[in-house]
C-alpha cells in the first residue's frame, strides 16, 4: 500500500532529524515528546493551525500503523492532559474547521484513525498515553470495578487489578494496546469455558466491551461540546461500546473479577489435519482441548505440517511440569524476530516470494527450538502473565480474515473447514508458482457478550460487536476468529484476502453460522487493496448488523446515535465519513 496524500512531506530521516534537535519543551512550556517539533518551529512542515487551545503541547510528529502500511512523516499531534483539555481541544476543532483524532498504541491496521491518500493539513490527533493514562480501583464495589482514562494500556489496568486480586477472562495478546482504542474495535482474546466451568460473577468469555458499565465521552449538547457520562442502562452507551472510532471516550469503567492461576501448554507436534478435523473426529483435535480447557490457539505456519498450539486451562496450583512465570511475553523468541526470520524477510519483501515455504519451514523450527530453549512449553502463572504474549518487536505483519459467530457444538467443523479451504488454494496458487500468502494462519475462540455477565442494570450488548450475539439464534454462542497473515507488500496478497473475504462471507452464511469483521484487522478487500469493497461496506457490513437484531438496536440506530451525539463529525475521517455517514 502506499501513501498518497497531498499534504507537504519530509523524508523519514530528515523529519527525524529536525524532530530530535527540537527542545523537549514548546514556547508555552508544554511536554513535547521525543522525534517532534513544536508549533511555532521553522523545521515545521504543514501550516500551524490558527489559535491552538493554549496550554496543549502542539507538534508535528510522523504516524504509523502496526503494519506500517498506513506512514506519515508530519501530521499535528497534541498531547491534552485532562478531559477539560479533550473538551477545549474539540470545540477549538469545531469553531476552525478541523477533525480530531484519538491516538493511542497505533497498533491497528486500519484507517478508523489516519486515511492513506487523505489530505491531513486539518486533522490533530490526540495522543491519550502520553497523559490522559490514569487508572484507579474500586475493589470493594459491587461490582468491583475500575476505571481508566483512554490511553491507559491493558498492562496498566490489569497490573493494578491483580494488586487488589482481581483480573479478567479474556484478554487480547498484546499489552500494549489503550484501553479506549481497545473499546472502539470490540478487542477480545481467545478465551472460552472448558465442559462444565461455571460462570464467575465480574468476568465475560465475550469482548473487553462487554464488561463497561459506564463511561463518559466528549459530545455535542445542543450548543457545544461538552463531556456527558453514560451508564450501562442509557441506550445511547450501547453504540459508544464498540464506536469504530466515530466519538472520544475520555474515561472508562469496566467490571472485573476473581483474579486466577493458569497454565498454558504449548504443543508443536500434531499435524494440522488431526488438530483440524470435523466435529466429533478422534485424536488430539482443536474441538477436544476446547471440551478440556476452554481457551486454545493454532498459530498455523505455512507450508507446514504442525501448527503451534497453545492451550491456556485454569489451574489453582502449579502442576509439577509447570514453569512458574511472574510477568507476561514469556516467548522472548517470538517478540524478538532472530536473525534467520529477518534474513528471509528481507528476501521476501525484495520481491523473492518463492521463498514463502522456506519462511515458513524456518518459522516453526525457530519456534520448536525457541519454546525448548526458555522452557516455555508449560509455563504457570496469573491470569495476565499469560494471556499477553505479543510485544512491539513482534514481526509485523498484515492480517485479514473475521468472525464467525456459530454454535460451539459446531466449531470444529468451521475450522475445518476453512483450513482445507485454505491448503487448496495455497497448493493451487504454489502450482502456478506464485505465493500471494507467507504469513501463519491463526484461529482463536470466545464467547459472546451474554447479558448475564453484565453485573449493572444495562441498555443491552455492544451494537456493533463482532462478539454481539444474534436473539434469533440464541444457540450462537461461540465467535471463532479466522485470521491468516502476510508480509506487507507481497504481490497478489490482497487478492487473496479477497477471495478469502468472499468465501467466508458464502460459506458462513446461513442457518448454523454468520460472519463478521474483526473490525481491527482486514476487511472489505478489493482487486488491491483492503477497505475499498464498496458493496460490503455500503451493503454487507449494514446488513450483518440488521440480520437477526431489534430494529431500534442496529447499524442504523448507531449511526442515528454516532451523527447525534456529532452532528459536526469532528470525530470522523474520509473513510468513516462512508462507513457511518
Amino acid at each position: 500500500m502506499t501513501i498518497r496524500d497531498s499534504a507537504p512531506r519530509l523524508s523519514r530521516r530528515n523529519f527525524l532529524a529536525a524532530g530530535a534537535g527540537t527542545l523537549a519543551v514548546t514556547a508555552l512550556g508544554g511536554w513535547v515528546p521525543s522525534h517532534a517539533v513544536p508549533s511555532g518551529s521553522a523545521a515545521a512542515t504543514l501550516p500551524t493551525p490558527p489559535a491552538f487551545p493554549e496550554g496543549i503541547a502542539l507538534y508535528q510528529q510522523a504516524y504509523q500503523n502496526w503494519s506500517k502500511e498506513i506512514m506519515l512523516d508530519a501530521i499535528w499531534t497534541c498531547a491534552p492532559r485532562t478531559p477539560d483539555d479533550v473538551v477545549r481541544l474539540v470545540n477549538w476543532a469545531h469553531q476552525n474547521g478541523y477533525t480530531i483524532r484519538p491516538r493511542g498504541a497505533m497498533h491497528g491496521w486500519t484507517p478508523l484513525t489516519i486515511v492513506n491518500g487523505a489530505p491531513v493539513d486539518r486533522v490533530i490527533l490526540a495522543d491519550t498515553i502520553a497523559h490522559l493514562n490514569w487508572v484507579s480501583v474500586d475493589p470493594g464495589g459491587s461490582p468491583a470495578t475500575v476505571t481508566a482514562g483512554p490511553g491507559a494500556t491493558l498492562d496498566a489496568i490489569t497490573s493494578a487489578l491483580q494488586q487488589h486480586g482481581l483480573g479478567w477472562a479474556n484478554l487480547p495478546a498484546p499489552g500494549v494496546l489503550t484501553i479506549a482504542g481497545s473499546l472502539a474495535v470490540n478487542a477480545h482474546g481467545a478465551a472460552l469455558p472448558a465442559d462444565g466451568e461455571s460462570s464467575v460473577p465480574g468476568h465475560t468469555f465475550g469482548s473487553l466491551s462487554n464488561l463497561v458499565t459506564e463511561l463518559t465521552a466528549v459530545v455535542w449538547n445542543g450548543s457545544e461540546y461538552a463531556l456527558r457520562t453514560f451508564t450501562r442502562a442509557d441506550s445511547d452507551i450501547t453504540p459508544l461500546l464498540s464506536h469504530l472510532g466515530r466519538t472520544f471516550v475520555t474515561s472508562v469503567t469496566m467490571q472485573a473479577g476473581p483474579n486466577y492461576r493458569m497454565r498454558c501448554q504449548s504443543f508443536t507436534d500434531i499435524t494440522w489435519d488431526e488438530l483440524f478435523s470435523p466435529a466429533g473426529a478422534s485424536g488430539r483435535t482443536f474441538e477436544s482441548f476446547v471440551r478440556s480447557a476452554g481457551r486454545a490457539e493454532a498459530i498455523w505456519y505455512p507450508f507446514t505440517d504442525k501448527p503451534w498450539l497453545k492451550v491456556w486451562s485454569v489451574a489453582p496450583e502449579k502442576p509439577a511440569a509447570s514453569r512458574e512465570v511472574n510477568g507476561p511475553y514469556n516467548y522472548p523468541f517470538s517478540d524478538n524476530v532472530p536473525e534467520p526470520i529477518t534474513d528471509l524477510l528481507g528476501q521476501l519483501t525484495a520481491g523473492n516470494t518463492s521463498i514463502a515455504p522456506a519462511f515458513g519451514q524456518t518459522y516453526y523450527g525457530v519456534t520448536v527450538a525457541g519454546l525448548a530453549a526458555t522452557a516455555s512449553s508449560d509455563i504457570w502463572g496469573w491470569s495476565k502473565d499469560l494471556q499477553f504474549y505479543i510485544k512491539a518487536t513482534t514481526l509485523r505483519l498484515t492480517e485479514g480474515g473475521g468472525a464467525v459467530l456459530t454454535n460451539r457444538a459446531n466449531i470444529a467443523n468451521v475450522i475445518h473447514d476453512f483450513t482445507h479451504w485454505f491448503q487448496e488454494r495455497i497448493e493451487h496458487y504454489r502450482a502456478l508458482g506464485q505465493y500471494p500468502l507467507n504469513g501463519p494462519v491463526e484461529i482463536r475462540c470466545c464467547g459472546v457478550d451474554r447479558a448475564e455477565d453484565v453485573l449493572v442494570p444495562s441498555a443491552g450488548p455492544p451494537t456493533l460487536a463482532s462478539t454481539r450475539p444474534r436473539p434469533d439464534h440464541p444457540e450462537w454462542d461461540t465467535a471463532i476468529w479466522l485470521n491468516v497473515l502476510g508480509v506487507p507488500g507481497t504481490p497478489g496478497m490482497f487478492a487473496f484476502y479477497r477471495e478469502m473475504e468472499q468465501w467466508m462471507r458464502q460459506r458462513y452464511n446461513g442457518e448454523d453460522s454468520t460472519f463478521r469483521p474483526e473490525w481491527s484487522k482486514g476487511w472489505a478487500f478489493g482487486p488491491d487493496l483492503p477497505y475499498t469493497d464498496e458493496a460490503i461496506i455500503s451493503q454487507g457490513l449494514p446488513e450483518t448488523y440488521r440480520e437477526g437484531v431489534p430494529a431500534e438496536d442496529n447499524w442504523d440506530s448507531a449511526r442515528a446515535v454516532f451523527n447525534r451525539l456529532d452532528p459536526h463529525r469532528v470525530f470522523s475521517n474520509t473513510f468513516i465519513d462512508t462507513l457511518l455517514p
